[in-house]
C-alpha cells in the first residue's frame, strides 16, 4: 500500500459504501494508519491509497502512541454544517502544497466504526476541518478545488508540476495508464 499523488485517477473517484466490515477492511485500516504516521499526517482517505471505499482514518495528534485518538470513519455522512471559517490545509497526496480553504466551523458526522457500530460526532476547529477534508476525498474532491480562484491560481504551477511528474511516470511505465488504473478501481469497488 502506498499514497498516490495528484493527479492519480483514484483521487477523483467517487468512493462506494463498504458493505461488510471484515478482516480485509481491518487490515487496510491498520496499514492506512501506519502510512499516515509514516508521512506525518493526521488523516488519510481510502482514495489516497487507490481504494474506492468510503473509509478514512484520523488522529488529530498525529502521534502513533496515542491510540485512543485514532478514529475510523466507515460510510461517513456529514449531516449538519454550521458557521464558516477559513484555514490552511495541506494533503499527503499533494506534498508541500498548502492553501486556505473555507469550511463549516462546526459539523455533525455520522459513520460506522470497525465493529460495525454507528456513531455520531460533533466537531469544530481542526476536527471539523479534517473530517470535511477527508470526506471530500471520498467524493473525488480535493482541497485545491475548494480554494478561491485567486488562491488556486497561486498554486497552479505546483499542480502542473505534479501532473507533469505523474505523466512522465506513466510514460516510463512506473505507473499504469489512466484507463488501467480506472479498471483496477472499478474491480476494487465493494460488491
Amino acid at each position: 500500500m502506498e499514497i498516490v499523488y495528484y493527479p492519480h485517477p483514484a483521487l477523483r473517484w467517487k468512493s462506494q459504501p463498504i458493505r461488510q466490515i471484515n478482516d480485509e477492511v481491518r487490515q487496510v485500516v491498520r496499514e492506512m494508519f501506519a502510512l499516515m504516521y509514516e508521512h506525518k499526517g493526521i488523516g488519510l482517505a481510502a482514495n489516497q491509497v487507490a481504494l474506492p471505499w468510503q473509509l478514512f482514518v484520523l488522529n488529530l495528534t498525529g502521534n502513533p502512541e496515542e491510540k485512543d485518538e485514532e478514529h475510523v470513519f466507515i460510510n461517513p455522512e456529514i449531516i449538519k454544517r454550521k458557521g464558516s471559517e477559513e484555514g490552511e490545509e495541506g494533503c499527503l497526496s499533494l506534498p508541500k502544497l498548502y492553501g486556505d480553504v473555507r469550511r463549516a466551523a462546526e459539523i455533525i458526522v455520522e459513520a460506522y466504526d470497525l465493529d460495525g457500530q454507528g456513531f455520531s460526532m460533533t466537531l469544530d476547529e481542526l476536527g471539523a476541518r479534517c473530517v470535511q477534508h477527508e470526506f471530500d476525498h471520498l467524493q473525488g474532491t480535493l482541497f485545491v478545488d475548494r480554494m478561491s480562484e485567486t488562491k488556486r491560481h497561486e498554486v497552479e504551477s505546483l499542480l502542473n508540476d505534479f501532473a507533469l511528474l505523474f505523466r512522465r511516470q506513466q510514460e516510463s511505465g512506473q505507473v499504469p495508464g489512466d484507463a488501467e488504473i480506472e479498471a483496477q478501481l472499478k474491480k476494487l469497488e465493494p460488491k
